[in-house]
């Protein structure tokens, strides 16, 4: 008899350690589901991650990103593309990312010669047909490049534009990543021109007039309208940065274009506008650099 109440204490206790143990383990198993992992850890794992080696290509845009004037008057010239030509002097974002051999079959260029932001839902349906692994996307100097200052696209449009075209995009092609080049400062365009007698001549063709017309007025007028002209520039970036920063795959080049000092040996020597062959360099160069690194711009 004395013996009993011992044991029976012993086996309550041993019973009471046992749940005990079973209930920290049952919390411990709760905790590190989903591989020992906290939820805070899990919802961060799940947000897609840059790729940056991309394998395949796709460019949309302008004038730009067709190469126009980079190799003959009036004409475009994609093999001097930025984005996806093949042309050894200019290396282009392809090239640099996919291999000279691999580039052709697996890079694609959608972008068309005097598109404005309107035009890029289309380019991009276009593009989402390969499924691309990234997309790269330089549009807007066609908007605020008009005849008139008064005749450039209103930023809500162009906001509303933009948020249209990246989202038929993810419903197409969610995986797709998306390089967003800023739009080129133009008034530093006119800059680099504009003391040319033969480049002002040129310029009266119709290139650019809300910013080139004019070149060397200095009227308030005259020069309101270019600073008018650059401030659009400037809430159409601030667009692009906005509305691509919603996006988890989806990086604004910081700026990078709009602030390069492209210099006139840089320019098309048939309109002093559009980049020649070392223009598109510079800006293969930017891209792939803004491409390729760990963390966006800040």
């Amino acid at each position: 008899m004395r013996t009993t109440a011992p044991r029976r204490t012993a086996r309550r206790n041993l019973a009471g350690a046992g749940a005990a143990i079973a209930l920290l383990a049952g919390a411990v198993t709760g905790c590190q589901s989903d591989g020992g992992r906290d939820p805070g850890e899990r919802g961060a794992e799940a947000a897609p991650r840059w790729n940056t080696q991309p394998a395949s290509i796709a460019a949309v845009g302008d004038s730009i990103t067709r190469g126009f004037d980079a190799c003959s008057v009036l004409a475009d010239c994609p093999e001097v593309s930025w984005a996806t030509g093949n042309d050894p002097e200019v290396d282009s974002l392809a090239t640099r990312l996919l291999g000279g051999a691999e580039a052709p079959a697996r890079s694609w260029n959608y972008a068309v010669t005097g598109s404005r932001m309107a035009d890029l839902p289309g380019q991009l349906a276009s593009a989402a047909t390969h499924k691309p692994d990234l997309v790269t996307v330089m549009v807007g100097s066609n908007d605020a490049c008009r005849p008139t200052a008064s005749s450039m696209t209103p930023v809500a449009e162009f906001r509303a534009g933009f948020e249209k075209a990246l989202t038929e995009l993810r419903a197409a092609s969610p995986a797709s990543q998306v390089y967003v080049s800023s739009v080129p400062d133009l008034q530093r365009l006119w800059e680099q021109g504009k003391d040319s007698p033969m480049v002002r001549q040129i310029w009266k063709l119709g290139i650019c007039q809300s910013m080139l017309a004019d070149p060397l007025s200095a009227a308030s007028g005259a020069t309101a309208r270019r600073e008018q002209v650059r401030a659009r520039v400037v809430e159409y970036n601030e667009v692009l940065r906005e509305v691509c920063g919603k996006d988890p795959l989806c990086r604004y080049d910081g700026g990078a274009v709009f602030q390069y000092p492209f210099s006139a040996e840089q320019l098309s020597r048939w309109d002093w506008f559009h980049p020649g062959k070392d223009g598109q360099a510079r800006l293969a160069e930017l891209a792939h650099r803004q491409v390729t690194a760990a963390e966006p711009p800040r």
